[in-house]
């Protein structure tokens, strides 16, 4: 594979590699979707309770695992940004554990900032998108993404597309391993259903180089809009929007897209039943039907 992505960069094969490359991914997502629900469930965290779980994947991560922010004797990891956020997580059905969560950080006011807009405003060139662009109650930021490491890929993986890292391989099926690697995916994906069904329409977020060009090469292309600067890592400010990611995803990532979706429909209705989703921007077009079809394209129909 390190050897293919090698050709993908030459000017006239390129291309050609870089094609074939995405026909098989997409070939193998669309077996791997099927797993990916029968082992992985995302999770709509609107309690407090579920909250609290995802704060303690975020400080095992952020705090223990990567110190990049402060340990704290209560063992969870929280800011001001979690009031105004929607918060989602992907739970490993046989075992119960949290295999990652993400937050969207939402705003409707001048004074719920994005945490790109508090820390990391003049890290975006002047000539690009920039959250100011747009109204407040259209724009949100995907924050806090923490896989605990057990969940996470590594390049010394038994076998192709398996995700061992600290994991004791016994434990888990090579069907259930080969699901790991899409676990970041599908937080973006499901972010992406929360701030289309919430009509947000533009996506800020502060990553990795090297997450973007993974999610490139899945479908997901967020466009870098500044250098990349030391922000929790070595970092740099990207957008997207909701029209971009659909136009870009292949039918098999569309697939994936559908059914996770399809696991989210009835927890976001339930709790914006219950009131739950305060912070969440009122969307009439949306709520008159449901959350989703049963493919999940009614949803994306732009």
């Amino acid at each position: 594979m390190r050897a293919l992505r090698k050709l993908a960069e030459k000017p006239i094969v390129g291309p050609v590699v870089k094609a074939a490359m995405r026909y098989f991914a997409d070939r193998e997502v669309d077996s791997i979707s099927t797993h990916f629900s029968q082992f992985l469930q995302p999770v709509l965290a609107y309690s407090d309770e579920l909250k609290q779980d995802t704060y303690k994947v975020r400080y095992n991560v952020y705090c223990d695992e990567l110190h990049f922010l402060e340990e704290n004797q209560v063992g969870i990891e929280t800011d001001h940004f979690d009031s105004h956020s929607l918060h989602c997580a992907i739970k490993h059905k046989q075992s119960d554990a949290y295999a990652g969560t993400v937050r969207l950080v939402c705003s409707s006011n001048e004074k719920e900032k994005l945490p790109i807009e508090e820390f990391c405003l003049n890290s975006i060139d002047n000539d690009e998108i920039h959250p100011s662009d747009f109204s407040r109650d259209k724009i949100c930021e995907i924050s806090r993404l923490a896989i605990p490491a057990q969940f996470r890929r590594r390049n010394a993986d038994k076998f192709a597309g398996a995700a061992t890292g600290a994991i004791n391989e016994s434990s888990y099926s090579e069907n259930e391993l080969r699901c790991f690697p899409f676990i970041a995916v599908g937080l973006y994906m499901s972010c992406a259903s929360l701030a289309h069904h919430s009509g947000i329409k533009h996506c800020f977020v502060m990553m990795e180089p090297r997450l973007a060009r993974s999610l490139r090469f899945v479908g997901i292309p967020f466009k870098q809009i500044g250098p990349t600067v030391d922000y929790h890592g070595q970092r740099a400010p990207y957008y997207i929007s909701n029209k971009i990611l659909m136009d870009s995803l292949s039918p098999g990532f569309k697939k994936l897209m559908y059914k996770i979706e399809d696991d989210l429909e009835g927890q976001f209705l339930a709790a914006r039943q219950n009131g739950w989703l305060k912070h969440a921007p009122y969307n009439k077009a949306n709520q008159a039907k449901s959350f989703v079809s049963t493919s999940g394209e009614s949803l994306f129909k732009l």
